[in-house]
């Protein structure tokens, strides 16, 4: 059987793609820092991965985000206009912590940590972006940022994103992101680069 050629083209996620979605970025972060501070195990962290990143698509940024997806790849994103509502509310943080099981703590600091470095006046939010390290290097992620911030450019805005991956700096960097602050998140846990990236012109 011939096997179809993965295709790049970001498209709108939805509800149904969830399972997909929960997969690709599992795999996106297993390597990740934040993500291994959160889940420390490595027998359990790529299940603990995919409902955690299945949540936070379902009940959170799938709803009041900006949600796209190609193949291999997939990425959440806030405007300004959504960004009360893709607060967690209490049934979704109940289901994290559940997850999250005794680094619950951990996470609910980092993520209070995280927040107070974020940008006061209206901004787009890059919330998660990844690829499926099978498809790495095919243009995936690529394509997935340039079509969110060509939204956040057509609507005259700075994007803000967090990374805790030294690699990825320069990815951002290539566009058009600075890095704005650095600091280690709360109990020995790895540092965050907050990036920002002015509006630019179409």
């Amino acid at each position: 059987m011939t096997r179809m050629p993965l295709t790049n083209t970001p498209k709108p996620a939805v509800i149904d793609d969830a399972p997909e979605i929960g997969r690709i970025l599992a795999s996106a972060f297993g390597d990740d820092p934040m993500m291994r501070w959160f889940f420390p195990g490595d027998a359990g962290r790529e299940a603990g991965l995919r409902r955690y990143f299945t949540t936070l698509f379902t009940r959170q940024y799938g709803l009041h985000g900006v949600c796209e997806r190609t193949d291999a790849a997939a990425a959440f994103w806030v405007a300004p206009e959504g960004a009360e509502k893709a607060v967690p509310d209490a049934e979704t943080i109940g289901l994290l912590q559940e997850i999250l099981g005794d680094r619950a703590g951990v996470f609910r600091d980092a993520v209070t940590a995280a927040a107070e470095h974020g940008p006061a006046e209206p901004h787009w939010y890059l919330a998660v972006v990844g690829a499926d390290p099978a498809a790495r290097g095919r243009g995936h992620g690529s394509a997935l940022l340039r079509s969110g911030l060509a939204k956040a450019d057509a609507a005259g805005l700075p994007v803000y994103l967090e990374s805790s991956k030294p690699d990825n700096l320069p990815v951002y960097e290539h566009f058009g992101f600075v890095v704005r602050d650095e600091f280690r998140l709360p109990g020995g846990g790895p540092v965050l680069w907050a990036m920002r990236r002015e509006p630019q012109a179409p």
